[in-house]
């Protein structure tokens, strides 16, 4: 099994941007070291009090200067914000500056109403899938220069590399951008931590509406990534403790509270009590939202659930806020899969 991280940047209490993105560069070098295949980095707008992550494509940049081999991409660009040129532009550059290292992870989402406003974006459309299917597809062509000759963009050039364009990924969290990855014939990501109750339906639903693509970059059979929230420390006691902080964070975020993000001491207090380990074995409808173990649990739990969809990768997400903690927990996790570090 491989695996994979996604980096949200988080802001450390009492720190800055400065701060999270200095903790990015070292997660990325020490995943790098360990022996992971790749490292995202995330797009949240208007919470940077407690996520810095707002721009993949600047972030990108710095950490393509900081590691060698790695692959880097995006999980994922908000696609409905932005026009499919300026998004190839911006992963172009990034191909010249990791050469044939550059995942497009293309995704949409939208913020709140203030946000979107102030990116221009529209919040409703009457075929919202049909749109977001036209942009993917618009991000690919104009990344593998596949306009035919005549069409109106079909002399619009792009910065490569000359070892590859980006790999195009298609991420979601429904069955609906399943379909379109599925249709298009290009690789899709499933975010479990957010709807872990989509994630067998929507790989279902991926390998059904799959076809060989026409599109550059695109795959001749289904190619996957399961994405979790998940946490790893000594002992599964240690990790559950660890992981009350993502429980906290999606109990606040049901009663639409979007604070900074809670110590684990806080977030223990929220919940009454530390959560109960992970159990070591998962009943076949359970997913949780957020899983934790010891290295040898939490390995198990994770080749259950990459079974379960029919998947060879898994991509970490955390919620943890003490940055060498979630170090550890990568060390953790890469010793408890067996990675072969570089």
């Amino acid at each position: 099994m491989d695996l994979s991280i996604v980096d949200l940047s988080p802001t450390p209490d009492g720190g800055t941007a400065t701060d999270a993105y200095a903790n990015t560069v070292d997660a990325a070098q020490q995943a790098e070291a360990l022996g992971y295949e790749r490292f995202w980095v995330a797009e949240h707008h208007g919470m940077a009090s407690r996520l810095a992550g707002t721009t993949p494509e600047v972030l990108l940049g710095h950490l393509a200067a900081e590691t060698d081999e790695i692959r880097l991409g995006s999980g994922a660009v908000l696609l409905n914000h932005y026009s499919p040129l300026k998004v190839a532009e911006q992963f172009g550059s990034l191909d010249g500056l990791a050469p044939g290292r550059v995942d497009a992870g293309l995704g949409r989402a939208n913020g709140s109403p203030a946000v979107d406003r102030a990116l221009g974006t529209e919040r409703h459309s009457r075929d919202p899938d049909g749109d977001h299917r036209e942009k993917v597809e618009a991000v690919v062509s104009h990344l593998y220069d596949e306009y035919p000759e005549g069409h109106a963009y079909a002399d619009i050039e792009i910065p490569r590399s000359g070892e590859g364009p980006p790999a195009p990924w298609t991420l979601g969290s429904s069955p609906s951008s399943a379909a379109i990855a599925g249709e298009l014939g290009l690789r899709y990501c499933f975010a479990a931590f957010i709807r872990p109750q989509f994630a067998t339906h929507a790989f279902e639903e991926y390998r059904d509406s799959f076809e060989p693509s026409g599109l550059g970059g695109g795959v001749d059979e289904p190619e996957g990534i399961v994405a979790v929230n998940a946490v790893c420390a000594e002992t599964d006691e240690e990790a559950a403790r660890l992981r009350a902080v993502a429980e906290a964070v999606f109990q606040r975020m049901q009663r639409g509270e979007l604070a900074d993000t809670p110590s684990v001491e806080e977030a223990i207090d929220e919940l009454g009590g530390v959560p109960d380990p992970t159990p070591e074995t998962l009943d076949e409808d359970e997913w949780p939202r957020a899983i934790s173990g010891s290295p040898e649990t939490l390995s198990g739990l994770l080749e259950q659930l990459a079974d379960r969809v029919g998947v060879d990768e898994v991509m970490i997400q955390h919620a943890v806020p003490d940055h060498e903690a979630a170090l550890r927990s990568h060390e953790l996790l890469a010793e408890g899969v067996g990675l072969d570090g570089r």
